[in-house]
């Protein structure tokens, strides 16, 4: 249940990190999956390495739903940034 909070809290994050980011020209849907793929990682961190980052009281939830964000936010802003870059070279 946790990894799937860390999901959605990464595709929010991706998505409003790709909104927010002009030179992230991937769409909103690559910025959520990209969002959700960071999420997960950044709820298993949260999870393995933070005190209550498992279980189901509100500390746990809030806590995997940022983390996921802000892990989706990251990675979908520097993958954006990489293709953005990589566009321009060409």
């Amino acid at each position: 249940m946790e990894w799937l909070l860390g999901v959605v809290g990464g595709a929010l994050g991706g998505w409003g990190a790709g909104a927010g980011v002009k030179q992230n020209k991937l769409g909103g849907i690559i910025n959520a999956v990209l969002g959700a793929v960071g999420g997960a990682g950044g709820s298993a961190l949260v999870q393995n390495f933070m005190a209550g980052g498992a279980g189901l009281d509100f500390g746990a939830i809030a806590g995997n739903l940022v983390g996921g964000g802000v892990a989706g936010a990251i990675l979908s802003t520097i993958v954006g940034l990489i293709v953005g870059a990589l566009k321009k070279k060409k």
